[in-house]
């Protein structure tokens, strides 16, 4: 009897460590998507000197991107600092930071003298099949600092 218990002990103890190992996983592959994200979406942002509006702007790039990658992640952006904006929708659409309300990404021109630069936010999140959705989290971002464009969203 004792040899029993102890199998099924030990038979419990090596599902609970792969359950952890596979959130881990879970967790390690959701980071690296949106890691990989968050530095494109910079690359497009100083190739196009700042985020710009129209059919060859920065905004539709990234925009259709996001789209390629399939993500569909939102998070709430920062509101307590000015010029942060969110994106509603893989659309264009974008609006100044609410508190509260959820955007796919978020970004923020800062100016110094000539040069600009942007602050941009990531989500990922923490799923699982079972429990659902466990966390979201935030990836930042900054670009360097350039001249920028004169089709810029947030002149």
């Amino acid at each position: 009897m004792r040899e029993v218990s102890g199998t099924t002990w030990s038979f419990q103890m090596i599902i609970l460590f792969i359950l952890i190992f596979a959130c881990f996983l879970t967790l390690v592959i959701a980071y690296s998507k949106a890691y990989t994200i968050k530095n494109e979406m910079l690359t497009i942002i100083e190739k196009y000197e700042g985020i710009t509006e129209g059919n060859d702007g920065s905004l539709v790039v990234i925009n259709n991107y996001l789209k390629q990658n399939s993500y569909k992640t939102s998070g709430v952006c920062p509101t307590d600092t000015e010029n942060w904006f969110g994106a509603l929708d893989l659309n264009g659409g974008y609006e100044k930071a609410q508190d509260g309300k959820g955007y796919l990404y978020c970004f923020q021109e800062i100016k110094k003298k000539k040069d600009y630069a942007y602050n941009i936010k990531v989500f990922y999140r923490f799923y699982l099949p079972v429990l659902g959705d466990i966390a979201t989290f935030t990836i930042d971002g900054r670009t360097n600092n350039f001249r920028g464009n004169e089709n810029r969203v947030t002149k």
